[in-house]
């Protein structure tokens, strides 16, 4: 096992239990130590003796202690809105399931599932849908991030494993990031990284059309034509095979080699947009340095042409050896908790439990005598974009979703919404009822969430973690895997009978030995039976030989057991319309995940980017007249939203750039993925969510607002985006037409008359407050243009006294620190601005040292590098 043998699953410390557990958010899979006050409160800490971030956390994992609060759980079930026992809830879905199938066949149901649920509870959900009720018809969230690189492993390999470890980001000398903005999607690894950077003078190379945070921290920054990955990649395979570089040792262990060099010499150096300096410095960079890693992630996965884009960069590592040896290899990065583990339970339509492969007979034969089944499911189900179309034209007519949100995550988002509201069942298990998609259920069910999960994970480098409960479950909150077992039960079917996770783990660890035998490279059949309250983080293969790595010695999992080279005709994204002249590219920001039900409760996340937005090319916006910090109407065929405009040159002009978590809750106008198209990848299924055909103009505002408020409000307007603060809410606003009555509309919005108020009609300026026994309880500000007050000190006087909140600014003697930057200790960007501008603080280190700011988990640590580098006419060093 990795890792020591002393990692438990309590320890004392300082009087309190401390509980270890594993990160809820990206692929990193950061173990985590949390210490419950016995009040409902836990402080939560990095685990020093993890082996994949060695103590280190970012912001959103620092703050989930502060994203446990039970208000707004679901926490019973629900029938038709109205509050129902267990018995009810999972007869009623068991009964529409069964008669469903009955009436219609195994394949007129389907299960949505979900990268948030643990392996056990994949397991389960997946032998359900595949053994007993007969279908494939279960695919995952997991499908929007990383089926590419999945269906390119598949190809090149036989089989579906990342051939590396997280330590050769450290042993390798260069490290390529390609469609990957590490420093926020996944900076605790950015964070190792740049630790090898410093320690070995590790070179960092970052291919991103967008300049992104990660960027500040490299060597070397290739701006590629949006799309271009695959055209690159060519290009650096012919050139290994024109200077000699590729490993004529290993080539006799491949195939394909010659029609993938042939099928790659149809790239052209003008088709990756970059300077023959630039792109000639990268070729003889990548071809000299024997420890290369090439990391990748949504921007190659999320393509029309994602696995292509996979397979030309598994190409230039099999041709040269460069794979499953310390310090090179591709390695993919997965954008869920479990991303990995629902890849090895077969959570996708179109796999088998345990890398076994659902087309294959006698792997079906052999999971259905040990599941001991009725019936196996004999071909692929439909993978996400094609289910809910078939939810949408009445082919699926019962649908299960759990722990997931695709009202909101799917692309076409307003179309799978209405065809989720048109199935004839619809039941949901989440931890919230108030979700996009949630509303929609006929049956609700209450489900356990982090903190009161119990299983395990796996992260990107194959590692399994605990995932332990600290917490007991609120109300009525049943784990996923009870869930799925109950409905199991009461449809007739046996074999689901556990008690506990532990159960279901052992049989999952056995069934791998049976896959073990068949040839499978996932065996973790030495796992069965060991003490799982106290099972330490361990990476698969367990037989030490191996080292944690694949493909080193040239064995493939191909019946010829030798790397297939794919041929790769790499295409750029078809052209713009007239109609829809800019390409969106879609993504996350630093401190959100996902949809934001967890994220979203903490007020601290939500001070650095707090509002949808459209981050836009100078030339763009001054030709379409849009304003800094205004409105912008972003359109496609697919739907419309109204994003914050962010003009700046980190995107390309034409291919602006929006982050997709907003929601009906949050901000019923900026739901990104309503804008984006259904196009999906033709081998994997994967949605290319990073080029939708888009016009944009500015929104004609006819006024703009801020408030703030104690308790939460429901604005009526066409543009509204929501947050927390400490003690309350503040919402962004905005509208077409100004009402008759501005005194009138902000006491309809508070449900109570102002208690102060300053209005200037003649600059269209409006401000009201709101106070009890002398005490803020809301503000509201209004004027023809963005707003301008200090909306960090205006959330602050929530609960204090009144006097001066109309102000919207500090005085004199409490400077305004400005937008947060550093979300851990709550330094802003004003703050840091005159850090700089006084000599104070010329490097990242001694702007640490003078306000704290990137001193705790440096997530904010590049944006820092790029304000200095901004602001201060000397140069910036680390």
């Amino acid at each position: 096992m990795s890792g020591s043998p002393a990692i438990l699953r309590a320890s004392r410390h300082e009087g309190a239990s401390i509980i270890r557990t594993t990160c809820p958010y990206c692929g990193v899979g950061c173990g985590v130590l949390a210490a419950p006050d016995g009040k409902g409160g836990v402080t939560v800490t990095g685990d020093p003796d993890h082996p994949a971030n060695r103590g280190r956390l970012c912001v959103k994992g620092a703050a989930l202690g502060e994203t446990l609060a039970t208000d707004g759980r679901l926490l019973a079930p629900r029938i038709n809105g109205a509050e129902a026992g267990w018995d009810a809830a999972l007869y009623l879905i068991a009964q529409r399931f069964a008669r469903t199938i009955a009436m219609h066949g195994p394949d007129s149901v389907a299960l949505y599932v979900s990268g948030q649920l643990l392996t056990e509870d994949y397991y389960v959900a997946n032998k359900l849908m595949k053994g007993f009720i007969g279908s494939a018809n279960i695919d995952t969230n997991s499908r929007l991030c990383m089926a590419s690189s999945v269906a390119g492993h598949r190809r090149a390999f036989g089989t579906d494993t990342v051939p590396g470890q997280y330590e050769d980001l450290e042993l390798a000398d260069l490290v390529v990031l390609v469609g990957s903005n590490l420093a926020w999607c996944h900076p605790v690894l950015h964070q190792r990284l740049l630790a090898a950077k410093a320690a070995r003078g590790t070179k960092i190379v970052v291919i991103d059309p967008r300049r992104t945070a990660t960027c500040e921290g490299a060597d070397l920054h290739l701006a590629l034509a949006p799309g271009a990955d695959a055209h690159l990649f060519n290009l650096l395979l012919c050139h290994l095979f024109d200077r000699g570089r590729s490993c004529t040792d290993f080539l006799p262990r491949l195939t394909g080699t010659d029609v993938a060099v042939a099928a790659a010499r149809t790239s052209r150096a003008e088709d990756t947009g970059l300077s023959p300096a630039d792109l000639d410095g990268f070729l003889a960079l990548w071809a000299g340095t024997e420890k290369v890693v090439t990391v990748y992630s949504q921007g190659i996965n999320q393509s029309d042409s994602g696995t292509d884009k996979v397979n030309a960069i598994l190409n230039c590592h099999l041709a040269t050896g460069r794979i499953g040896r310390p310090g090179m290899g591709p390695f993919s990065v997965t954008g869920q908790p479990n991303a990995m583990g629902g890849r090895e339970v077969g959570g996708l339509a179109n796999m088998l439990a345990c890398h076994l492969d659902l087309e294959n007979p006698a792997h079906r034969a052999a999971v259905q005598r040990f599941w001991a089944s009725p019936t196996m499911a004999e071909r692929p189900g439909l993978k996400a974009v094609d289910m809910f179309r078939a939810v949408e034209d009445g082919r699926i007519k019962a649908l299960w979703i759990l722990h997931t949100n695709p009202a909101v995550s799917m692309p076409d988002a307003d179309r799978v919404a209405r065809a989720i509201a048109s199935c004839d069942f619809v039941a949901v298990s989440d931890a919230f009822g108030s979700t996009d998609t949630a509303r929609l259920a006929h049956v609700l069910l209450p489900a356990t969430a982090w903190g009161e999960k119990d299983g395990t994970v796996t992260n990107s480098e194959r590692m399994m973690s605990r995932q332990r409960a600290f917490l007991p479950a609120p109300g009525q909150a049943r784990p996923d895997w009870w869930q799925l077992a109950q409905v199991a039960r009461r449809m007739g079917f046996s074999g689901f009978d556990w008690t506990s996770p532990a159960e279901i783990f052992s049989e999952y660890a056995a069934l791998s030995g049976v896959a073990g035998a068949l040839g499978s490279d996932f065996d973790i059949s030495g796992l069965r039976g060991a003490d799982y309250e106290a099972l330490a983080p361990v990476v698969w293969p367990l037989a030490a030989r191996k080292g944690g790595r694949f493909f080193g010695d040239g064995r493939f999992h191909t019946p010829d057991g030798r790397g297939r080279m794919v041929p790769v005709t790499a295409r750029l994204p078809e052209a713009t319309s007239a109609e829809h002249p800019f390409r969106l590219n879609t993504g996350r920001v630093r401190d959100q995940w996902h949809t934001m039900t967890r994220t979203g409760l903490s007020s601290r996340l939500s001070q650095h980017l707090g509002e949808p937005y459209l981050e836009i090319h100078p030339a763009d916006a001054a030709r379409l007249g849009l304003a800094p910090a205004a409105l912008a109407e972003v359109t496609s065929p697919q739907g419309r939203a109204i994003l914050r405009a962010m003009v700046s040159d980190a995107v390309a002009p034409g291919h602006p750039f929006a982050p997709m978590h907003w929601t009906g809750e949050t901000a019923p106008s900026g739901r990104v993925d309503a804008l984006v198209a259904a196009v999906t990848d033709l081998v994997s299924g994967q949605p290319a969510s990073k080029s939708t055909p888009v016009a944009i103009r500015p929104f004609s505002a006819g006024w703009y607002g801020f408030a703030v408020s104690s308790h939460d409000l429901a604005p009526a307007c066409d543009y509204w985006a929501k947050a927390p603060v400490v003690g309350g809410v503040q919402v962004e606003l905005a509208g077409a037409c100004a009402p008759d009555d501005w005194a009138d509309w902000a006491s309809r919005l508070f449900g109570t008359a102002p208690t102060a108020a300053v209005s200037d009609p003649g600059r269209g300026t409006h401000r009201f407050a709101f106070a009890q026994d002398g005490q803020l309880k809301g503000a509201v500000f209004v004027a023809r243009d963005p707003v301008l007050v200090a909306r960090g000190h205006v959330a602050s006087m929530l609960g204090k006294a009144e006097s001066g909140a109309l102000a919207g600014r500090p005085g004199a003697d409490q400077p305004d620190p400005g937008p947060t930057v550093c979300a851990c200790l709550n330094v802003g960007l004003n703050s840091i601005l005159r850090a700089i501008a006084e000599g104070h603080a010329l490097s990242v280190q001694s702007l640490g040292e003078a306000l704290g700011a990137g001193t705790n988990c440096g997530s904010c640590r590049p944006e820092l590098a790029a304000l200095i580098h901004r602001h201060s006419h000397r140069e910036a060093a680390e």
